[in-house]
């Protein structure tokens, strides 16, 4: 009997159909075993799509599922109509005010952030790493949310499952990048090992989403790295030696 999905659901954006899945419930195997949704994992694509195609019927039945081909870059695009998985854009965030359709971000310790303005009917996938999350892709995918008639203050986001603070050790080298952007940033760093850190991500990320005016959010606060029955984690894999690492995927739609 097929295991069934996990979804994780987050209170703030109830009434909007979305959910952020692990890697309970998919047919990959091997070092990328379940719900793997990445086609850069070396996964089979044919166990690839089923896993993509049993992701979108768990949240939005019937839905095309459109997704970016992620850079870790601070470019948000507007969907009009769904395009195929062969012509993905390069970009880490997508909106739209389209019904039924499925925006579609990848991460593997990296923050999957959903956004939507019921009111409005607009919503937003974005995938921060630090890399995008420094650059502006919280504020471009507001932005571009605004732009289809999305109001800051009525925005709903919730920051899914990531790499959490205990796990994430950083360098010197790399608290200094975000000290010399804005010396408050300082507060997303506890001091780890001599010359090393701990970051914040998922805080820092809730930080960028109020300062650009959202006005609910959520970090559901589940920690990719620390888990490895539920979720994938590139940093695990990384220490672990392992040759690759599966992608978990994290959907929003309107109905």
């Amino acid at each position: 009997m097929t295991e069934p999905v996990e979804v994780v659901r987050a209170a703030v954006l109830e009434g909007t159909p979305h959910g952020f899945l692990g890697r309970v419930g998919g047919a990959s195997t091997g070092v990328v075993a379940g719900l793997n949704a990445g086609f850069g994992a070396g996964d089979d694509a044919a166990a690839v799509a089923e896993n993509r195609t049993r992701a979108g019927r768990a949240v939005l039945p019937g839905a095309p599922l459109v997704s970016v081909h992620q850079i870790h870059s601070p470019t948000c695009v507007t969907v009009t109509e769904p395009w195929s998985d062969a012509h993905r854009p390069e970009a880490d965030a997508l909106v739209t005010d389209r019904p039924h359709v499925l925006l579609g971000i990848v991460t593997a310790d990296c923050a999957p952030i959903l956004l939507a303005d019921r009111h409005a009917g607009v919503i937003g996938a974005a995938h921060a790493g630090w890399k995008g999350a420094i650059g502006g892709v919280v504020d471009n995918t507001i932005a571009a949310m605004g732009a289809l008639g999305a109001k800051p203050a009525a925005i709903r986001a919730a920051i899914g499952p990531c790499i959490g603070q205990a796990s994430y050790e950083v360098d010197d080298g790399f608290r200094v990048r975000f000290l010399d952007d804005d010396e408050g940033n300082a507060r997303f760093f506890a001091a780890g090992k001599p010359g090393h850190w701990q970051f914040d991500l998922p805080g820092y990320v809730a930080a960028r989403l109020a300062a650009a005016g959202v006005g609910q959010i959520q970090i559901i606060g589940l920690d990719t790295y620390s888990d490895p029955e539920r979720f994938f984690s590139f940093r695990r894999a990384t220490h672990r030696g392992e040759p690759n690492y599966g992608r978990q995927l994290s959907l929003i739609g309107l109905d």
